[in-house]
């Protein structure tokens, strides 16, 4: 685990000059997931303070928060985050999804509102996740429900392209598990 912090280290310290802008890498495709919904609306999320910033942070071996203003998000991490999940449960169910603004004149079946708690590469060398998704049918005659999650991925290399793969992943992962218990 010190080697690891040691690299987000050297990392942190190693840019200079004009920031670098790290985008999050396409995730493979999987199967299919069947849902019990037609439509869906992705809200947009809502991220601690941190993970909502454009700088890339990182957690430190004594769990202080770090961050180097050379290295940066492409994109808004609310908007990625919530565009990601859209997407993702687009190509893993057979539901139309989008994200708020709902694009079409039909109302949505449900809405998926995501709340995160935490959402950083940890000093342990993983990508974490957690926090509660809530789904609710918009027309009331479905249950509504509520679910905690707590998700993990490895950061295959310490490095900022590393961290942002597997952010990616973390995003998918989470769309795996609302489309199969959520929706």
């Amino acid at each position: 685990m010190k080697r690891f912090a040691l690299a987000f280290a050297l990392l942190l310290g190693a840019c200079g000059g004009e920031p670098l802008r790290y985008e999050l890498p396409p995730v493979p495709e999987t199967g299919r997931i069947p849902v019990s919904y037609g439509s869906v609306e992705v809200r947009d999320v809502s991220l601690p303070t941190y993970a909502s910033q454009e700088v890339i942070y990182v957690e430190d071996e004594t769990g202080a928060l770090v961050s180097d203003s050379d290295l940066l998000w492409a994109d808004d991490p609310r908007r990625a985050f919530t565009e990601g999940l859209a997407f993702r449960l687009a190509a893993l169910t057979r539901a139309r999804v989008a994200a708020e603004p709902w694009p079409f004149y039909e109302t949505p079946d449900a809405r998926l509102e995501v709340r995160f708690t935490r959402a950083l590469p940890e000093n342990t060398g993983h990508y974490r996740i957690a926090g509660q998704y809530f789904v609710a049918s918009t027309d009331g005659t479905r249950g509504d429900t509520a679910r905690r999650f707590d998700l993990s991925v490895p950061i295959a290399a310490s490095t900022a392209s590393g961290i942002a793969a597997a952010k990616a992943q973390a995003i998918d992962d989470l769309a795996q598990l609302v489309a199969r218990d959520g929706l």
